[in-house]
Protein backbone atom coordinates (compact mmCIF):
# COMPACT_ATOMS: atom_id res chain seq x y z
CA UNK A 1 0.00 0.00 0.00
CA UNK A 2 1.22 3.47 -0.90
CA UNK A 3 2.52 5.44 2.07
CA UNK A 4 5.00 7.70 0.31
CA UNK A 5 5.32 11.47 0.19
CA UNK A 6 2.95 11.89 -2.80
CA UNK A 7 0.41 9.21 -1.94
CA UNK A 8 -2.37 11.34 -0.41
CA UNK A 9 -4.61 11.13 -3.49
CA UNK A 10 -4.29 7.35 -3.66
CA UNK A 11 -4.96 6.96 0.09
CA UNK A 12 -8.06 9.14 -0.07
CA UNK A 13 -9.40 7.30 -3.12
CA UNK A 14 -8.91 3.92 -1.43
CA UNK A 15 -10.61 5.17 1.75
CA UNK A 16 -13.68 6.26 -0.28
CA UNK A 17 -13.77 2.94 -2.13
CA UNK A 18 -13.44 0.66 0.88
CA UNK A 19 -15.92 2.59 3.03
CA UNK A 20 -18.65 0.83 1.06
CA UNK A 21 -17.58 -2.44 2.69
CA UNK A 22 -18.87 -1.08 6.02
CA UNK A 23 -22.54 -2.13 6.33
CA UNK A 24 -23.53 0.86 8.49
CA UNK A 25 -21.99 3.33 6.01
CA UNK A 26 -23.68 1.65 3.05
CA UNK A 27 -27.13 1.60 4.68
CA UNK A 28 -26.76 5.24 5.73
CA UNK A 29 -25.67 6.41 2.27
CA UNK A 30 -28.34 4.46 0.37
CA UNK A 31 -30.98 5.42 3.01
CA UNK A 32 -32.15 1.81 3.20
CA UNK A 33 -33.99 2.44 6.48
CA UNK A 34 -36.39 4.72 4.59
CA UNK A 35 -37.04 2.16 1.86
CA UNK A 36 -38.59 -0.33 4.27
CA UNK A 37 -42.42 -0.29 4.39
CA UNK A 38 -42.59 1.07 7.96
CA UNK A 39 -40.00 3.79 7.12
CA UNK A 40 -38.15 3.17 10.37
CA UNK A 41 -41.25 3.22 12.61
CA UNK A 42 -41.87 0.33 15.06
CA UNK A 43 -45.55 -0.05 14.11
CA UNK A 44 -47.85 0.92 11.25
CA UNK A 45 -51.59 0.98 10.54
CA UNK A 46 -53.15 -0.48 7.45
CA UNK A 47 -56.36 -1.66 5.78
CA UNK A 48 -56.93 -5.38 5.18
CA UNK A 49 -57.25 -6.15 1.47
CA UNK A 50 -57.62 -9.94 1.60
CA UNK A 51 -57.12 -13.02 3.74
CA UNK A 52 -54.75 -15.72 2.55
CA UNK A 53 -52.71 -18.72 3.61
CA UNK A 54 -48.96 -19.08 3.19
CA UNK A 55 -47.17 -22.42 3.00
CA UNK A 56 -44.38 -23.08 5.48
CA UNK A 57 -40.88 -23.66 4.19
CA UNK A 58 -39.24 -27.09 4.29
CA UNK A 59 -39.12 -29.37 6.24
CA UNK A 60 -42.26 -28.12 8.06
CA UNK A 61 -45.63 -28.43 6.41
CA UNK A 62 -48.83 -26.54 7.08
CA UNK A 63 -50.68 -23.38 6.14
CA UNK A 64 -49.98 -20.14 7.97
CA UNK A 65 -52.92 -17.74 8.20
CA UNK A 66 -52.04 -14.27 6.93
CA UNK A 67 -53.62 -11.08 5.63
CA UNK A 68 -52.65 -8.76 2.81
CA UNK A 69 -52.54 -5.20 4.18
CA UNK A 70 -52.17 -1.81 2.50
CA UNK A 71 -50.37 0.64 4.79
CA UNK A 72 -52.07 3.99 5.34
CA UNK A 73 -48.93 6.12 5.50
CA UNK A 74 -47.43 5.19 2.11
CA UNK A 75 -49.85 2.78 0.32
CA UNK A 76 -47.28 -0.06 0.30
CA UNK A 77 -48.83 -3.54 0.43
CA UNK A 78 -47.38 -6.13 2.83
CA UNK A 79 -48.39 -9.62 3.98
CA UNK A 80 -48.81 -9.94 7.76
CA UNK A 81 -49.03 -13.02 9.98
CA UNK A 82 -52.15 -13.43 12.16
CA UNK A 83 -51.11 -15.06 15.48
CA UNK A 84 -53.48 -17.22 17.53
CA UNK A 85 -55.97 -20.04 17.06
CA UNK A 86 -58.88 -19.07 14.80
CA UNK A 87 -57.74 -15.43 14.94
CA UNK A 88 -58.21 -15.07 11.20
CA UNK A 89 -61.99 -15.46 11.73
CA UNK A 90 -62.07 -12.19 13.70
CA UNK A 91 -60.50 -10.19 10.86
CA UNK A 92 -62.55 -9.11 7.84
CA UNK A 93 -61.68 -7.22 4.68
CA UNK A 94 -61.55 -3.43 5.10
CA UNK A 95 -60.75 -3.73 8.83
CA UNK A 96 -58.07 -1.39 10.14
CA UNK A 97 -55.17 -3.32 11.68
CA UNK A 98 -52.01 -2.33 13.55
CA UNK A 99 -48.87 -4.16 12.46
CA UNK A 100 -45.48 -4.68 14.09
CA UNK A 101 -42.35 -6.60 13.15
CA UNK A 102 -42.29 -10.32 13.94
CA UNK A 103 -38.84 -9.96 15.48
CA UNK A 104 -36.56 -12.10 13.32
CA UNK A 105 -32.87 -11.32 12.96
CA UNK A 106 -32.27 -8.06 11.09
CA UNK A 107 -36.01 -7.56 10.56
CA UNK A 108 -36.53 -10.86 8.75
CA UNK A 109 -39.04 -13.71 9.13
CA UNK A 110 -39.07 -16.18 12.06
CA UNK A 111 -38.64 -19.94 11.77
CA UNK A 112 -40.59 -21.65 9.01
CA UNK A 113 -42.66 -18.57 8.11
CA UNK A 114 -41.70 -17.80 4.54
CA UNK A 115 -41.44 -14.04 3.96
CA UNK A 116 -43.76 -12.97 6.81
CA UNK A 117 -41.91 -10.11 8.49
CA UNK A 118 -44.94 -8.46 10.13
CA UNK A 119 -47.76 -9.53 12.45
CA UNK A 120 -51.17 -8.17 13.42
CA UNK A 121 -51.52 -6.89 17.01
CA UNK A 122 -54.74 -4.82 16.88
CA UNK A 123 -57.96 -4.97 14.89
CA UNK A 124 -60.06 -1.77 14.70
CA UNK A 125 -58.21 -0.39 17.72
CA UNK A 126 -58.76 -3.46 19.96
CA UNK A 127 -55.99 -5.87 20.90
CA UNK A 128 -56.18 -9.18 19.03
CA UNK A 129 -55.25 -11.07 22.22
CA UNK A 130 -58.23 -9.62 24.12
CA UNK A 131 -60.58 -10.48 21.24
CA UNK A 132 -59.30 -14.09 21.26
CA UNK A 133 -59.70 -14.38 25.06
CA UNK A 134 -63.28 -13.11 24.78
CA UNK A 135 -62.69 -10.09 27.01
CA UNK A 136 -63.56 -7.57 24.30
CA UNK A 137 -65.56 -7.54 21.10
CA UNK A 138 -64.23 -6.17 17.86
CA UNK A 139 -66.06 -2.95 16.95
CA UNK A 140 -67.61 -2.97 13.48
CA UNK A 141 -66.53 -0.21 11.14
Amino acid sequence: MARGEFSARKLRKNRQKFRWKDVRYMKRQLQLHKKKPFEGAPQARGIVLSKRTVEQKQPSSGLIKAVRVQLIKNNIQVTAFVPGNRAIEHINEHDEVLLEGVGGSQGGPVGSQWGLKYQVIKVNGVSLKEILKGKKQKPSR
